[in-house]
């Protein structure tokens, strides 16, 4: 009989479980309802107290591995914390958020329990066993994987399902102890770009995706790469989106061409770059398949600022497409936001 298991880890305030680790909880109440299996939850944090009362209401058994050496990323407290919980549980099918915390630490937890992981996993379903949906060929081949090896471990992706969303309650959860190897990495504190200048956002409910027209000639024959950058800032930070760039437009860099200072390959979406999934979306001088095609594949409501009327993937692939100078209309809209606030 399968034995469910989900992993699950604190957000940065250290007392909630990030939104990620609630779609994981999710998928792991749908699915081990579906198929009769007992289901266990598992978190890792400094603390676990209000974490573990949020899932209450999924009504199952929960295992905590709680002190101040799991308060930050690390492998090797991470990986010791994801063994112990694994072994608690006695688990044979594991879910986990694909976050930044657990992508690099599970494929180990299962060399070490003789299991098998997959990343990327998009989506799960009951047939006679379970199955699991990725993605291969820079998203554009979908693929159904089925496993007999146990235990396995599916990452998931953020972003594919709504999360838990329950009463709070009180839960009396397990506390697992973990015997720690030596710890050579201790975390100083953390660097990171004031909230004003922060362009990557994965929860932001608009994607805003830059191309390479931004950097090229405009209709007086000139580049206005400085304006750009204003029009684009501004608008980041009135409507809190998120930034994307084509691949096009992130390699610049590298040809001596005009560019957008505050754009790196991080922020490159589709193609080799990120696959974001966003209720909203507005593609602006993009004439490249990555935005619309690739990356765009996930974003719910897709727009698209154009002056060509032909532009194929444009009209192909954007819910909406603008016909205009995405100059004209970014400064109108940052006009009117201006005026809302």
């Amino acid at each position: 009989m399968e034995k469910f298991l989900v992993l699950t880890h604190v957000d940065e305030s250290g007392a909630a479980l990030t939104k990620a680790s609630l779609e994981a909880v999710a998928a792991g109440v749908e699915m081990a309802s579906a198929m009769g299996a007992p289901l266990t939850i598992g978190i890792v944090g400094a603390q676990s107290g209000a974490a573990a009362n949020s899932v209450a209401g999924a009504g199952t058994r929960v295992l905590t591995v709680t002190g101040e050496e799991f308060s930050q990323p690390r492998y090797a407290s991470d990986a010791a914390a994801c063994e112990a919980l694994c072994r608690a549980a006695e688990a044979t099918l594991v879910f986990a958020p694909a976050s930044s915390r657990f992508a690099r630490v599970l494929p180990g937890v299962a060399q070490r329990l003789t299991g098998v992981a997959d990343t990327h996993i998009t989506a799960v379903a009951k047939g006679e066993t379970l199955e699991a949906s990725r993605w291969f060929y820079r998203q554009r081949v979908e693929a159904v994987v089925r496993r007999e090896k146990r235990p396995w471990f599916l990452l998931l992706e953020a972003g594919t399902r709504a999360p838990w969303s329950a009463a709070e309650g009180q839960v009396q959860a397990e506390t697992i102890s973990v015997t720690l190897p030596a710890l050579r990495t201790q975390v100083k504190g953390v660097r990171a770009p004031q909230q004003g200048e922060q362009t990557i956002r994965p929860d932001a409910k608009l994607l805003f995706v830059a191309g390479a027209g931004w950097t090229k000639k405009q209709a007086d024959g000139q580049v206005h790469a400085v304006e750009a950058e204003e029009l684009i800032r501004g608008f980041l930070r009135s409507a809190d989106a998120s930034l994307g760039s084509s691949k096009s437009l992130v390699d610049q860099s590298g040809e001596n061409q005009a560019v957008l200072k505050f754009m790196s390959h991080l922020n490159q979406i589709g193609q080799t770059g990120s696959t974001p999934r966003h209720p909203k979306g507005l593609s602006t001088c993009c004439h490249g398949e990555e935005p619309h095609v690739v990356g765009w594949r996930f974003v719910g409501e897709r727009r698209a600022i154009s002056l060509d009327p032909n532009c194929g993937w444009a009209r192909g692939k954007a819910d909406v497409l603008y016909v205009a100078d995405a100059f004209k209309v970014m400064a109108k809209v940052n006009e009117l936001l201006a005026n809302k606030s």
